[in-house]
């Protein structure tokens, strides 16, 4: 049975910590690393319900995208959902540990999985930040050109999203050159209008995004939890390439606290 410890640093070894944003707080959130670990649960975020999930499956590791502990917790009184979720894994000897923008920015980490279920070819970070490493992608359709009605319907269904807000285009428009960041990428905006992509697909984008680029390329948000939410198959894979037969379960309890009406 490998460690905690163990755990952890087969996912850093294709998420380095190294890789994280100045202003993230990947790594170890609550708990013990020293330990045997009895199992792992993969999720998004981190709550007190995936905690008592992991409690009943048998795992004492949970590891998610979002860290849990991102501004300081001044108390720890069940207040909030981060507070309760840090309490839940204390009481229950359960780790809590977190990759964020250290997976984001990895050669194989969120953008890159996108890409991959995509079909994309020729796929490069779109913003390049080292060898094959960086924020977000961008590739080539491997059909050549297709309707972008039909793209985006293929996003959805791919991507499991109920709904796609695009900026206004031609329904005749075609696509090819696509980019894409998982999570919030407005702030990539200009590197997918500068790179030439037809269309740029993320999440959390705001009415001033959209209005402001909507003349220079397509714009498509599917949701900050859609894009993000194959980071559970990254994890159980990078888990279970490294220690095979070992214990690794999706949470079946997590759902995106948006509910779309």
């Amino acid at each position: 049975m490998p460690s905690i410890a163990q755990i952890i640093a087969a996912i850093e070894e294709r998420a380095p910590l190294g890789l994280q944003e100045s202003w993230d707080n990947s790594g170890v959130q609550a708990g013990l690393t020293d330990v045997p670990c009895t199992g792992v649960m993969v999720a998004v975020d981190h709550s007190a319900e995936v905690v008592a999930e992991a409690v009943e499956a048998g795992c004492n590791l949970v590891v998610a995208h979002h860290p849990i502990i991102f501004r300081p917790l001044r108390r720890l009184v069940g207040a909030t959902s981060s507070e309760r979720a840090v309490m839940a894994a204390i009481r229950a000897g359960v780790t809590l540990y977190s990759a964020h923008t250290s997976l984001d920015n990895a050669p194989e980490g969120v953008s890159a999985e996108m890409a991959r279920i995509l079909g994309l070819k020729d796929v490069t970070p779109l913003v390049p930040t080292g060898e094959n490493a960086g924020t977000g992608a961008i590739g080539l359709l491997p059909g050549g050109p297709m309707p972008a009605l039909d793209f985006i319907a293929m996003v959805k269904e791919r991507f499991g999203a109920p709904v796609a807000r695009c900026s206004t285009f031609d329904p005749a428009m075609t696509v090819e050159k696509i980019a894409l960041c998982g999570g919030s990428g407005h702030s990539f905006i200009d590197n997918a209008v500068d790179a030439g992509a037809d269309l740029y697909l993320t999440g959390d984008l705001s009415y001033h995004n959209f209005q402001e680029r909507h003349r220079d390329i397509l714009l498509v948000d599917i949701g900050h939890f859609e894009t993000e939410q194959c980071t559970k198959s990254i994890f159980y894979h990078i888990v279970t390439e490294k220690f095979p037969n070992f214990a690794v379960r999706y949470s079946k309890l997590e759902k995106n606290t948006i509910l779309y009406l």
